[in-house]
């Protein structure tokens, strides 16, 4: 018996599996896939959700928000601007290429050239290659998030990605909503290989042999994603045993997973702002602060998160949620439709106008819901909205081109930090930079400017919150952004299928640690 389990374990060890955990198959499904299997072309969940599939981070975050070592095992400041990364060695490319410094080196000066991930990146001044197994993350002085910012380093394998391709083009080619070689081939040294790819339809996962990391009692050796738009299918599909997970749950749908035993459902405090854009640029009225206050002051949040999210967000006054540097607690919800009205007189709208709005209906929870809700709120400030929805993957392109009126969009800082919120949403826009990237509302404010780009050279955490603090009062006052809910992040799965300890506020799970029983 002992020969055959030293047997067994050492076959199970040399597939990437765990003695004591046979390998299971997961039906999985989401309400979108991921637009493109580049990992730098969108900064997106469903985008890093695949890199931490396929590929791996430097550094990742755990549950409790504290930094793990993946592809980097050691880290330590050399001087006030220069981080040392150790790298993990040994490591294999899905393509059977060894993982080096040069990979890294590579993939930041692609992710310095991506619409997306150059913002993120702007602190960071080089990455050098110290030897084959170390870097030096060289930043533009001191800036106090380094770790928080490699979280966001999937080293793509360089030699795969170099050459070109059959009708000659270039392999590390990066287009935004473009076919390219990138776009439709993977090879990372995350636990899971794309096997096939039908975009809308399924994308298939297989465990990649040559994984690295032996100690994870992940067991899942086979994943079929599928992409359910519709809340109400996707929960029908796991109570019928199709899927053996979702997510995310609808509110709706908490009390009909809870009350069955056969499955589990998860939740966590959300960190995800769900917010509408002014877009100052195309809409004349939204240029007055006082309609844009007006706006806000007719949007009643707390009415939103209780009747159409069930209770499964937490109303919003500002960017940042509790816990961040930036969080002010004086920023509270502020739904005075009188007030609004006389704002909107004050401002010489007392008869309304009419603005286009866009919103996205598979990509956040009850988004399509929360969007008419908005929609007949203003009306009774004589706002005539003209809504179109449409689907994640037709919704990112036509929110690129900023021609709307008001533009919902949801956003994680990427560095669990408040200066991301403002990085990206309301920064003034700067094509060169990166910030301002998704500021769709055009808001630009000088003040607000400086002291993100302050902050992000400041050590002392207490001066550093200040500055954060006073960044959200001055969006507040100007109504830069109609803010609605921080959004909890939802999952559900068949008892058997052990989700608690991968999934994440991040709302990403790891799922090359799953565990089905």
């Amino acid at each position: 018996m002992k020969t055959f389990k030293s047997k067994l374990a050492v076959a199970l060890m040399a597939a990437g599996l765990s003695f004591g955990a046979a390998a299971a198959n997961l039906n999985l499904a989401y309400d979108a896939d991921p637009v493109s299997m580049d990992p730098h072309e969108q900064l997106s969940g469903g985008t890093l959700q695949l890199s931490h599939m396929t590929f791996d981070p430097l550094i990742r975050f755990t549950q409790s928000m504290e930094f793990e070592p993946r592809l980097a095992t050691s880290w330590e400041r050399v001087d006030n601007s220069t981080m040392r990364f150790k790298l993990r060695e040994g490591v294999k490319f899905h393509s059977g290429n060894t993982f080096s410094a040069d990979d890294v080196v590579w993939t930041f000066k692609r992710l310095k050239s991506s619409a997306d991930f150059k913002g993120i990146f702007t602190p960071i001044v080089d990455i050098k290659k110290v030897d084959a197994n170390t870097v030096d993350v060289i930043t533009d002085g001191t800036y106090p998030l380094i770790e928080n910012v490699m979280t966001y380093v999937f080293p793509m394998d360089s030699k795969f990605y170099t050459g070109k391709t059959e009708d000659g083009k270039d392999k590390a080619e990066l287009k935004k909503n473009g076919s390219t070689f990138a776009s439709t081939h993977i090879s990372g040294t995350g636990p899971f290989k794309v096997v096939s790819r039908e975009q809308g339809v399924k994308v298939e996962f297989e465990r990649f042999a040559d994984y690295w990391d032996k100690d994870s009692e992940g067991n899942v050796d086979h994943i079929t994603l599928r992409p359910i738009k519709e809340d109400a299918t996707r929960v029908a599909a796991l109570l019928s045993g199709d899927v053996d997970m979702i997510a995310p749950v609808s509110p709706n749908d908490y009390q009909r997973i809870k009350s069955n035993d056969k499955l589990d459902l998860v939740t966590m405090p959300g960190t995800r702002v769900i917010t509408f854009q002014l877009n100052q640029k195309v809409a004349e009225p939204l240029r007055d602060a006082r309609v844009r206050q007006a706006i806000v002051y007719a949007v009643n949040n707390e009415g939103i998160a209780e009747k159409i999210m069930k209770g499964a967000a937490t109303p919003a006054g500002q960017q940042s949620p509790v816990g961040y540097a930036g969080y002010n607690e004086s920023l509270t919800p502020r739904y005075d439709l009188k007030k609004a009205q006389q704002l909107m007189k004050d401002a010489g709208y007392e008869n309304g106008f009419s603005i286009t709005m866009i919103a996205p209906n598979n990509r956040y929870v009850n988004d399509e819901k929360v969007a008419q809700a908005v929609a007949a709120m203003l009306a009774k400030i004589k706002i005539k909205v003209d809504l179109q929805t449409m689907p994640k993957a037709q919704y990112w392109p036509e929110f690129d081109k900023c021609d709307a009126g008001m533009l919902m969009i949801g956003w994680h800082p990427d560095t669990e930090d408040s200066a991301n919120f403002t990085e990206f949403l309301t920064m003034t826009r700067n094509a060169d930079t990166g910030k301002g990237q998704y500021n769709c509302g055009h808001y630009s404010n000088a003040e607000v400017d400086k002291l993100v780009e302050a902050a992000n050279t400041e050590t002392d955490l207490e001066k550093r919150s200040t500055m954060l603090k006073k960044v959200e009062e001055l969006l507040y006052n100007d109504a830069a952004f109609v803010p609605l809910y921080w959004q909890d992040p939802s999952w559900a799965a068949k008892k058997n299928v052990d989700i608690k300890p991968i999934v994440n506020g991040m709302d990403f799970p790891y799922l090359g640690d799953l565990v089905i029983k």
